[in-house]
């Protein structure tokens, strides 16, 4: 079982900048792919950034060259650093954990970025 939980979301103007992190309950290295996740109102959740199993990255189209996936193993922690933030970003951003079988979520963070 993994627990996820996700911080640093807030109120940002466009252009602003956030980082979001994802603590993970056990060591990530043990976790076969981690990643973010958005869901805006009335849309449905669709992969914002991840690593594959591989250790490379996967980015949507929204999120190339403006955001950023990293990692710190030693505290077990997944960031994804948010610049030049638009108001299509506005969203909550969930964190996701593949391990084994199953998908584990985050409690999700809210990102509002104001015109």
């Amino acid at each position: 079982q993994v627990q996820l939980v996700e911080s640093g979301g807030g109120l940002v103007q466009a252009g602003g900048s956030l980082r979001l992190s994802c603590a993970a309950s056990r060591s990530i290295f043990s976790i076969n792919t981690m990643g973010w996740y958005r869901q805006a109102p009335g849309k449905q959740r669709e992969l914002v950034a991840a690593f594959t199993s591989g250790g490379n990255t996967n980015y949507a189209d929204s999120a190339k060259g403006r955001f950023t996936i990293s990692r710190d193993n030693a505290k077990n922690t997944v960031y994804l650093q948010m610049n030049s933030l638009k108001p299509e970003d506005t969203a909550v951003y969930y964190c996701a954990a593949l391990y084994g079988s199953k998908t584990y979520w985050g409690q999700g963070t809210q990102v509002t970025v104001s015109s």
